[in-house]
């Protein structure tokens, strides 16, 4: 009898057991549908911030290329430019880019620039900068970032793409003057990036549409 009982024990234990593991499974499934959803989210919401909806009509998480590029861009690893599409044509492109120089260490940004080279929008990603003084390169904590849209290589020219504290026509922030000082230098490198790589691009962005239209194989 005892044994009769331990061997039942043994198999409600188990049943026990596996029931629990496929309820945990099944919660880290859902979690992380529901933690890459909110992902795609976040990062959808900030590439349409950089791009007019007058330059766009296409997913731009969905139109992607890749790019290594330390020179410019400073990127530690592989990156995604994400490409904007009007009606099928290529109509702006969304660049990463990296400011090592931050006060607290490294500024991620992306610079949207449209086919002429002008700046389309900015948003600072990622950064650890002092809150009150260096955050302020969040839209959220002030309008900081606008004084890029609409800026080039050309406007200003090259000295003027610095802080005022520099000569430049950047406003700095009192009191925190590196953290817009790495910032308005990685947007800069971003133009420069899409100065010197713009034919390579528009042909990697343009073979990107090619594939997309391309009929599958029935």
């Amino acid at each position: 009898m005892i044994g009769k009982a331990i061997t039942k024990n043994s198999i409600m234990l188990g049943i026990f057991a596996v029931v629990v593991a496929a309820s945990l499974a099944a919660t880290e499934l859902y979690t992380r549908d529901l933690r890459e959803a909110a992902i795609r989210k976040v990062k959808s919401k900030a590439l349409e911030e950089v791009v007019s909806p007058k330059l766009r009509d296409n997913v731009l998480l969905d139109s992607a290329i890749t790019v290594d590029d330390q020179k410019y861009l400073k990127l530690k690893d592989p990156a995604s430019i994400y490409v904007a599409r009007k009606n099928g044509d290529i109509t702006a492109f969304i660049i990463p880019t990296r400011a090592p120089d931050g006060y607290g260490g490294a500024i991620n940004t992306i610079v949207g620039v449209n086919l002429n080279g002008d700046i389309t929008g900015v948003r600072v990603i990622t950064h650890k900068e002092t809150p009150g003084l260096g955050d302020k390169v969040e839209t959220k904590k002030s309008d900081w970032v606008y004084e890029f849209n609409g800026r080039s290589l050309t406007n200003p020219e090259a000295d003027g793409w610095a802080v005022k504290k520099d000569r430049g026509i950047y406003d700095q922030f009192t009191g925190a003057t590196i953290t817009p000082r790495a910032v308005v230098g990685s947007v800069h490198n971003a133009l420069l990036f899409y100065k010197a790589n713009k034919s390579e691009l528009l042909k990697k962005a343009q073979l990107s549409v090619d594939a997309d239209q391309t009929p599958a194989e029935s």
